[in-house]
Protein backbone atom coordinates (compact mmCIF):
# COMPACT_ATOMS: atom_id res chain seq x y z
CA UNK A 1 0.00 0.00 0.00
CA UNK A 2 1.06 3.61 -0.62
CA UNK A 3 2.65 5.51 2.24
CA UNK A 4 0.21 7.53 4.38
CA UNK A 5 1.03 11.18 3.69
CA UNK A 6 -1.49 12.40 6.28
CA UNK A 7 -2.11 10.37 9.44
CA UNK A 8 -4.52 11.62 12.11
CA UNK A 9 -5.29 9.82 15.36
CA UNK A 10 -7.86 11.08 17.86
CA UNK A 11 -7.40 14.71 16.84
CA UNK A 12 -9.45 17.13 18.95
CA UNK A 13 -9.50 20.91 18.98
CA UNK A 14 -11.92 23.00 21.01
CA UNK A 15 -12.44 26.76 21.38
CA UNK A 16 -13.28 27.05 25.06
CA UNK A 17 -16.88 25.90 25.33
CA UNK A 18 -17.31 25.90 21.55
CA UNK A 19 -16.96 22.73 19.53
CA UNK A 20 -14.23 22.51 16.90
CA UNK A 21 -13.32 18.94 15.97
CA UNK A 22 -13.46 15.84 18.14
CA UNK A 23 -11.67 12.48 17.90
CA UNK A 24 -10.87 12.76 14.19
CA UNK A 25 -9.09 9.79 12.59
CA UNK A 26 -7.79 9.92 8.99
CA UNK A 27 -5.22 8.04 6.93
CA UNK A 28 -4.56 9.47 3.47
CA UNK A 29 -2.14 7.61 1.18
CA UNK A 30 0.27 9.21 -1.25
CA UNK A 31 -1.22 9.99 -4.65
CA UNK A 32 -4.80 10.28 -3.35
CA UNK A 33 -7.54 12.55 -4.62
CA UNK A 34 -9.22 12.87 -1.24
CA UNK A 35 -12.41 14.82 -0.62
CA UNK A 36 -13.19 16.38 2.75
CA UNK A 37 -16.87 17.16 2.71
CA UNK A 38 -19.20 19.01 5.04
CA UNK A 39 -21.29 22.18 5.34
CA UNK A 40 -19.91 25.44 6.65
CA UNK A 41 -19.17 25.16 10.36
CA UNK A 42 -18.81 21.37 10.37
CA UNK A 43 -15.08 21.44 11.23
CA UNK A 44 -13.35 21.25 7.85
CA UNK A 45 -11.27 24.41 8.18
CA UNK A 46 -10.39 23.70 11.82
CA UNK A 47 -9.03 20.30 10.78
CA UNK A 48 -6.91 21.89 8.06
CA UNK A 49 -5.55 24.56 10.40
CA UNK A 50 -4.52 21.93 12.93
CA UNK A 51 -2.88 19.81 10.21
CA UNK A 52 -0.88 22.79 8.92
CA UNK A 53 0.28 23.85 12.38
CA UNK A 54 -1.76 27.05 12.58
CA UNK A 55 -3.67 25.66 15.58
CA UNK A 56 -2.38 23.42 18.35
CA UNK A 57 -4.54 20.34 18.98
CA UNK A 58 -6.27 20.03 22.32
CA UNK A 59 -5.53 16.30 22.20
CA UNK A 60 -4.61 13.62 19.71
CA UNK A 61 -1.94 13.77 17.04
CA UNK A 62 -1.57 14.49 13.36
CA UNK A 63 1.40 13.82 11.11
CA UNK A 64 2.26 14.83 7.55
CA UNK A 65 5.19 13.11 5.79
CA UNK A 66 5.69 11.26 9.10
CA UNK A 67 6.34 14.53 10.98
CA UNK A 68 4.27 15.94 13.83
CA UNK A 69 1.99 18.68 12.50
CA UNK A 70 2.57 21.02 15.42
CA UNK A 71 6.23 20.43 16.27
CA UNK A 72 7.46 20.19 12.67
CA UNK A 73 5.10 22.68 11.03
CA UNK A 74 7.86 24.70 9.37
CA UNK A 75 9.47 21.66 7.74
CA UNK A 76 6.07 20.33 6.61
CA UNK A 77 5.11 23.62 4.94
CA UNK A 78 8.16 23.39 2.66
CA UNK A 79 6.41 20.62 0.71
CA UNK A 80 2.79 21.73 1.03
CA UNK A 81 0.76 23.98 -1.27
CA UNK A 82 -2.21 25.58 0.49
CA UNK A 83 -5.16 27.67 -0.67
CA UNK A 84 -7.23 28.88 2.31
CA UNK A 85 -10.95 29.43 2.09
CA UNK A 86 -10.48 33.07 3.12
CA UNK A 87 -7.63 33.81 0.70
CA UNK A 88 -6.04 37.25 1.18
CA UNK A 89 -3.19 38.75 -0.84
CA UNK A 90 -1.27 42.02 -0.60
CA UNK A 91 -3.14 44.57 -2.75
CA UNK A 92 0.10 46.13 -4.11
CA UNK A 93 1.32 42.86 -5.67
CA UNK A 94 0.79 41.75 -9.22
CA UNK A 95 1.10 38.11 -10.31
CA UNK A 96 4.76 38.33 -11.33
CA UNK A 97 5.74 40.02 -8.06
CA UNK A 98 3.85 37.38 -6.11
CA UNK A 99 5.60 34.53 -7.96
CA UNK A 100 8.99 36.19 -7.39
CA UNK A 101 8.31 36.72 -3.69
CA UNK A 102 6.97 33.21 -3.14
CA UNK A 103 9.91 31.82 -5.12
CA UNK A 104 12.37 33.47 -2.75
CA UNK A 105 10.47 32.08 0.21
CA UNK A 106 10.46 28.61 -1.37
CA UNK A 107 14.09 28.99 -2.51
CA UNK A 108 13.22 27.95 -6.07
CA UNK A 109 12.29 29.60 -9.35
CA UNK A 110 8.51 29.56 -9.79
CA UNK A 111 8.25 31.85 -12.81
CA UNK A 112 8.17 29.31 -15.66
CA UNK A 113 5.64 26.99 -14.07
CA UNK A 114 3.71 29.99 -12.78
CA UNK A 115 3.40 31.44 -16.30
CA UNK A 116 2.22 28.05 -17.62
CA UNK A 117 -0.43 27.90 -14.89
CA UNK A 118 -1.49 31.49 -15.59
CA UNK A 119 -2.02 30.54 -19.24
CA UNK A 120 -4.02 27.47 -18.20
CA UNK A 121 -6.25 29.50 -15.89
CA UNK A 122 -6.32 32.58 -18.16
CA UNK A 123 -4.90 35.05 -15.64
CA UNK A 124 -3.04 38.23 -16.61
CA UNK A 125 -0.04 38.30 -14.25
CA UNK A 126 0.49 42.04 -14.80
CA UNK A 127 -2.72 43.01 -12.98
CA UNK A 128 -2.35 44.19 -9.39
CA UNK A 129 -4.34 42.38 -6.70
CA UNK A 130 -6.26 45.57 -5.82
CA UNK A 131 -7.70 45.55 -9.36
CA UNK A 132 -8.47 41.84 -9.49
CA UNK A 133 -11.93 40.36 -9.25
CA UNK A 134 -12.58 37.66 -6.66
CA UNK A 135 -12.17 35.00 -9.34
CA UNK A 136 -8.82 36.45 -10.46
CA UNK A 137 -7.55 36.47 -6.87
CA UNK A 138 -8.66 32.84 -6.54
CA UNK A 139 -6.68 31.96 -9.68
CA UNK A 140 -3.58 33.71 -8.36
CA UNK A 141 -3.83 31.86 -5.05
CA UNK A 142 -4.06 28.56 -6.94
CA UNK A 143 -1.09 29.45 -9.14
CA UNK A 144 1.05 30.29 -6.10
CA UNK A 145 0.16 27.00 -4.42
CA UNK A 146 0.61 24.85 -7.55
CA UNK A 147 3.75 26.44 -9.00
CA UNK A 148 6.22 24.73 -6.59
CA UNK A 149 4.70 21.31 -7.52
CA UNK A 150 4.46 20.33 -3.81
CA UNK A 151 4.05 16.76 -2.57
CA UNK A 152 0.78 17.71 -0.84
CA UNK A 153 -1.89 20.17 -1.95
CA UNK A 154 -4.39 21.31 0.69
CA UNK A 155 -7.23 23.16 -1.00
CA UNK A 156 -10.01 24.70 1.12
CA UNK A 157 -13.00 25.65 -1.09
CA UNK A 158 -10.61 26.37 -3.99
CA UNK A 159 -13.17 26.80 -6.78
CA UNK A 160 -15.82 28.93 -5.08
CA UNK A 161 -15.08 31.93 -7.34
CA UNK A 162 -14.19 30.07 -10.55
CA UNK A 163 -16.45 29.63 -13.56
CA UNK A 164 -17.27 26.06 -14.73
CA UNK A 165 -14.59 26.05 -17.46
CA UNK A 166 -11.84 27.03 -15.00
CA UNK A 167 -13.13 24.46 -12.51
CA UNK A 168 -12.80 21.75 -15.13
CA UNK A 169 -9.28 22.86 -16.08
CA UNK A 170 -8.23 22.84 -12.43
CA UNK A 171 -9.69 19.36 -11.94
CA UNK A 172 -7.80 18.05 -14.98
CA UNK A 173 -4.58 19.51 -13.58
CA UNK A 174 -5.18 17.95 -10.16
CA UNK A 175 -5.87 14.54 -11.72
CA UNK A 176 -2.58 14.70 -13.60
CA UNK A 177 -0.78 15.76 -10.40
CA UNK A 178 -2.19 12.72 -8.58
CA UNK A 179 -0.93 10.47 -11.39
CA UNK A 180 2.56 11.93 -10.72
CA UNK A 181 2.21 10.90 -7.07
CA UNK A 182 1.05 14.21 -5.61
CA UNK A 183 -1.59 14.05 -2.88
CA UNK A 184 -4.67 16.28 -3.08
CA UNK A 185 -6.67 17.09 0.07
CA UNK A 186 -9.75 18.82 -1.33
CA UNK A 187 -12.10 20.40 1.18
CA UNK A 188 -15.47 21.57 -0.12
CA UNK A 189 -19.19 21.81 0.48
CA UNK A 190 -19.84 21.62 -3.28
CA UNK A 191 -20.98 18.04 -3.73
CA UNK A 192 -20.80 17.79 -7.51
CA UNK A 193 -17.15 18.75 -7.88
CA UNK A 194 -16.07 16.41 -5.09
CA UNK A 195 -17.90 13.58 -6.84
CA UNK A 196 -16.27 14.43 -10.19
CA UNK A 197 -12.75 14.73 -8.78
CA UNK A 198 -12.22 12.61 -5.70
CA UNK A 199 -11.74 8.87 -5.29
CA UNK A 200 -12.31 8.78 -1.55
CA UNK A 201 -14.41 11.02 0.68
CA UNK A 202 -14.59 11.79 4.38
CA UNK A 203 -17.81 13.40 5.58
CA UNK A 204 -17.58 15.57 8.67
CA UNK A 205 -20.61 16.36 10.81
CA UNK A 206 -20.52 18.52 13.93
CA UNK A 207 -16.76 18.11 14.25
CA UNK A 208 -16.70 14.32 13.84
CA UNK A 209 -15.96 12.07 10.89
CA UNK A 210 -19.15 10.13 10.11
CA UNK A 211 -17.88 8.41 6.95
CA UNK A 212 -14.49 7.73 5.37
CA UNK A 213 -14.83 5.52 2.29
CA UNK A 214 -14.47 5.41 -1.46
CA UNK A 215 -17.43 6.80 -3.35
CA UNK A 216 -18.18 3.30 -4.59
CA UNK A 217 -18.27 1.93 -1.04
CA UNK A 218 -20.52 4.75 0.12
CA UNK A 219 -22.94 4.14 -2.73
CA UNK A 220 -23.01 0.38 -2.17
CA UNK A 221 -23.75 0.90 1.51
CA UNK A 222 -26.52 3.34 0.65
CA UNK A 223 -28.36 0.81 -1.52
CA UNK A 224 -30.35 1.63 -4.67
CA UNK A 225 -32.90 4.34 -5.23
CA UNK A 226 -36.06 2.72 -6.61
CA UNK A 227 -39.10 4.28 -8.27
CA UNK A 228 -41.92 1.97 -9.41
CA UNK A 229 -44.90 3.06 -11.52
CA UNK A 230 -47.73 0.53 -11.47
CA UNK A 231 -50.14 -0.04 -14.32
CA UNK A 232 -53.53 1.24 -13.24
CA UNK A 233 -53.70 0.90 -9.45
CA UNK A 234 -51.77 -2.36 -9.22
CA UNK A 235 -49.79 -1.08 -6.23
CA UNK A 236 -52.85 -0.92 -4.02
CA UNK A 237 -52.57 -3.41 -1.17
CA UNK A 238 -49.35 -4.89 -2.57
CA UNK A 239 -46.97 -6.42 0.01
CA UNK A 240 -43.59 -4.65 0.17
CA UNK A 241 -40.68 -7.03 -0.49
CA UNK A 242 -37.94 -7.54 2.09
CA UNK A 243 -35.18 -4.94 1.73
CA UNK A 244 -37.32 -2.21 0.16
CA UNK A 245 -37.91 0.79 2.45
CA UNK A 246 -40.51 3.12 0.98
CA UNK A 247 -40.41 6.89 1.39
CA UNK A 248 -43.70 7.32 -0.47
CA UNK A 249 -46.39 4.84 -1.43
CA UNK A 250 -49.47 5.25 -3.56
CA UNK A 251 -51.68 3.01 -5.64
CA UNK A 252 -49.87 4.15 -8.80
CA UNK A 253 -46.28 4.94 -7.71
CA UNK A 254 -43.78 3.86 -5.04
CA UNK A 255 -40.45 5.48 -4.16
CA UNK A 256 -37.83 4.16 -1.76
CA UNK A 257 -34.42 2.61 -1.10
CA UNK A 258 -33.58 -1.05 -1.65
CA UNK A 259 -30.85 -2.82 0.33
CA UNK A 260 -29.89 -6.26 -0.91
CA UNK A 261 -29.27 -8.23 -4.09
CA UNK A 262 -30.87 -6.19 -6.86
CA UNK A 263 -31.64 -9.42 -8.78
CA UNK A 264 -34.12 -10.33 -6.03
CA UNK A 265 -35.99 -7.08 -6.61
CA UNK A 266 -36.01 -7.33 -10.42
CA UNK A 267 -37.20 -10.95 -10.22
CA UNK A 268 -40.08 -9.89 -7.94
CA UNK A 269 -41.00 -7.01 -10.26
CA UNK A 270 -40.91 -9.26 -13.33
CA UNK A 271 -44.03 -11.12 -12.26
CA UNK A 272 -46.08 -7.98 -11.50
CA UNK A 273 -48.11 -5.45 -13.46
CA UNK A 274 -45.42 -2.72 -13.72
CA UNK A 275 -45.67 0.26 -16.08
CA UNK A 276 -42.11 1.55 -15.50
CA UNK A 277 -39.28 1.21 -13.00
CA UNK A 278 -36.10 3.19 -12.25
CA UNK A 279 -33.25 1.67 -10.22
CA UNK A 280 -30.04 3.62 -9.64
CA UNK A 281 -27.27 4.27 -7.18
CA UNK A 282 -27.68 7.55 -5.25
CA UNK A 283 -25.47 10.49 -6.14
CA UNK A 284 -23.17 12.13 -3.60
CA UNK A 285 -25.75 14.79 -2.73
CA UNK A 286 -28.24 12.11 -1.68
CA UNK A 287 -25.58 10.33 0.38
CA UNK A 288 -24.52 13.57 2.00
CA UNK A 289 -28.06 14.58 2.93
CA UNK A 290 -28.63 11.09 4.32
CA UNK A 291 -25.82 11.58 6.81
CA UNK A 292 -27.06 15.02 7.79
CA UNK A 293 -30.68 13.96 8.10
CA UNK A 294 -29.83 10.72 9.87
CA UNK A 295 -31.15 8.37 7.15
CA UNK A 296 -27.92 6.74 5.98
CA UNK A 297 -27.43 3.05 6.58
CA UNK A 298 -24.92 2.41 9.30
Amino acid sequence: MAEAIIQVEGLTRGYGSRRGIEDVHLSIPEGSLYGFLGPNGAGKTTTIRVLLGFLRPTSGRGTIFGMDCWRKARQIKEEVGYVPGDLRLYPWMDGRTALSLFGRIRRRDLMKHGRDLAELLELDLSVKVRRMSRGMRQKLGLILSLAPDPRLLVLDEPTSALDPLMQERLQEYLRSAAVRGRTIFFSSHTLGEVERLCERVAIVKEGRIVADQTLGELKRRAGHEVEIHWRGSAGKGMDVPLGLVLSSRGDIAWKGIFHGDIRTLTSWLGSLDVEDVTIQRPDLETLFMGFYQGTSAR
